[in-house]
């Protein structure tokens, strides 16, 4: 059975922005959760269709090669969510924060819902030259970020000592309070819906369980990366609390301008100079490109702006494989600073041109047209 189209699934248009589909994605997920839906297999479908469809256009690159293949050219592409191809409802949350806490009655203390939560993604930004970009490296980078605390494991507790339940909720996280005909539930002002607390904190970590930490990544770039481009790195972003695990880490690439070449998709582009002598009669002339020199035929008669195509000289697609091509666009330079023996001789060559128009077919025509339009606009 053919898969539905994932802007269909979450009923957006495809120009939809993130938080758009964010939206859309946790109307759903209310609808069809699991826990809403006991023994539901329809609505279960209904979940993992909406959670892959929501992972995979989250993705920024992933977005991209499903717009402009679909699901052909994302089959394969590995597991959504950091997955392995299976569907896990423990992480579905993970990338939206605690969604259902109000809709269950909020986190609960011990005999209820665990009070682990997963810690926060971080993005750092990368900027690459087009070179190191085309040809891959590997890149290391700094990055500040909050770690378990190693004097108390993350407890938040002081060594020798562990937290407490807390008297008010008694491990709850949640107290009630009635008005009228209302019972209304809200987080235990005490532990502040932790169901815990520390009576002997931590010292280093003064009871967050957690502190600052920079820590240094060697981060593989592959061949091909483009502007935009991300790079997950699992389990590298904060470190959960109570247990929970670490958020992930997204390098988002950038690339630094080039000084002769201009990137576009798989495509390079450059401008070269040439003579007038070689625009007239043609010839070779040599050209930089990423693996090195290489000589660019110059037909004869050549105009300036004419567009030369080198195939295979481009780009290495990170996701097909396919090279692209360099465009190399031939400027003709009008020679400067002049002997005046060089000025006779050009004047000499004027002059023989002059003599037959098929010399200069388009400024012919250009005159042409300008004395057409000047006797129909009288």
């Amino acid at each position: 059975m053919a898969k539905r189209d994932y802007y269909e699934i979450l009923g957006v248009s495809r120009n939809a922005s993130q938080d758009e589909l964010k939206k859309a994605y946790r109307k759903l997920a209310m609808k069809y959760h699991p826990d809403r839906n006991q023994d539901d297999k329809k609505a279960e479908e209904h979940f993992k269709e909406a959670k892959e469809a929501y992972e995979l256009l989250a993705d920024s690159s992933k977005r991209a090669t499903y717009d402009q293949f679909g699901h052909a050219g994302v089959e394969g592409a590995g597991g959504f969510g950091g997955g392995a191809g299976g569907f896990n409802f423990n992480d579905v949350f993970s990338d939206i924060g605690d969604l259902f806490g109000d809709m269950f009655g909020g986190r609960r203390g011990s005999g209820g819902r665990s009070h682990a939560q997963r810690g926060a993604d971080l993005r750092y930004n990368l900027e690459l030259s087009l070179g190191r970009a085309i040809h891959g490296t590997s890149v290391e980078i700094r990055i500040p970020t909050l770690a378990d605390c190693e004097e108390c494991n993350g407890s938040g507790a002081r060594k020798g000592s562990s937290p407490i339940t807390c008297t008010t909720c008694n491990g709850m996280g949640q107290v009630r309070m009635q008005q009228g005909f209302f019972t209304i539930q809200q987080a235990c002002p005490t532990c502040h819906g932790e169901g815990k607390v520390i009576s002997n904190p931590c010292k280093k970590c003064h009871g967050h369980g957690r502190v600052q930490h920079t820590k240094t990544l060697s981060v593989k770039i592959p061949a091909g990366v483009d502007e935009g481009d991300r790079i997950r790195l699992v389990g590298e972003g904060e470190a959960g609390t109570q247990g929970g695990g670490a958020g992930d880490l997204y390098v988002q690439v950038s690339i630094k301008e080039h000084s002769i070449f201009k990137r576009e998709g798989n495509h390079l582009h450059c401008q070269v100079p040439i003579g007038f002598v070689t625009a007239a009669l043609g010839g070779e002339v040599e050209v930089p490109t990423l693996d090195g020199q290489v000589n660019l035929h110059v037909p004869a008669e050549t105009q300036s702006g004419k567009v030369l195509r080198l195939r295979g000289k481009g780009v290495k697609s990170l996701r097909n494989g396919l090279t692209g091509d360099l465009f190399c666009q031939v400027m003709v330079e009008t020679p400067i600073n002049l002997t005046t023996k060089q000025k006779e001789m050009l004047r000499e060559f004027d002059v023989t041109l002059k003599t037959k128009p098929e010399h200069t077919p388009q400024s012919r025509s250009w005159f042409a047209n300008v004395k057409k339009f000047f006797e129909s606009s009288k």
